[in-house]
């Protein structure tokens, strides 16, 4: 699903129908390089088997990333959609922030159940910037990253990213069409058969 920024307006709507929204982000992913089979092969059965079930799941794991330049609208309606995730008893993943998708996530979350947040940090705690340590304050699933500290912040972000990717079921991303690291984030989703749902910004 992709929504151009003046459908983001919809997201409060789609948070208080969620069985409607999920049913409208699944994607199949089709690999181009191959040719695309009409006979209902095994493969595509399979993952499209295993995408449906998915969707049926009443709890999913839910991992909500994007750009940090957000309005401020834009930015609450991230919010109310995660309280609104996390009340239906979904566990939302997202990474660390100050401002933007990432800090929206982490409020909403934080409103209705702390025990269902869960941020993994690109480095450590002690090399995120001392606004986004004082927003984690009181999250009690938070996984640091010492490993990465001789990164840059690019590079351990888009390793980070892969992780959040690996470790849902859905992916909700928040993005405009020139940003490349969330880009391919959303490419990484799809080749690994997620749900995938895209909020384009631009």
């Amino acid at each position: 699903m992709q929504l151009e920024g003046e459908g983001m307006t919809d997201i409060i709507n789609m948070a208080d129908n969620n069985e409607a929204q999920q049913q409208g982000s699944i994607m199949v992913p089709i690999d181009d390089d191959k040719p695309v089979s009409t006979d209902g092969s095994p493969d595509t059965v399979d993952e499209l088997s295993m995408e449906l079930a998915t969707i049926k799941q009443s709890a999913k794991r839910i991992a909500i990333i994007g750009s940090r330049n957000l309005a401020i609208t834009h930015q609450q309606m991230i919010e109310t959609l995660t309280t609104a995730l996390v009340m239906q008893g979904n566990i939302i993943i997202t990474s660390g922030g100050s401002y933007g998708t990432n800090a929206a996530a982490i409020r909403g979350a934080m409103k209705s159940n702390p025990e269902k947040l869960k941020v993994i940090l690109p480095q450590t705690i002690g090399q995120q910037p001392s606004d986004v340590q004082n927003q984690l304050i009181g999250v009690p699933n938070i996984i640091e990253h010492a490993d990465r500290a001789m990164m840059t912040l690019a590079d351990a972000s888009r390793v980070c990213n892969r992780e959040i990717i690996d470790d849902c079921n859905q992916l909700i991303c928040f993005l405009s069409h020139t940003s490349k690291t969330l880009q391919t984030a959303v490419e990484y989703a799809e080749e690994t058969h997620k749900v995938v749902t895209i909020f384009y910004l631009d």
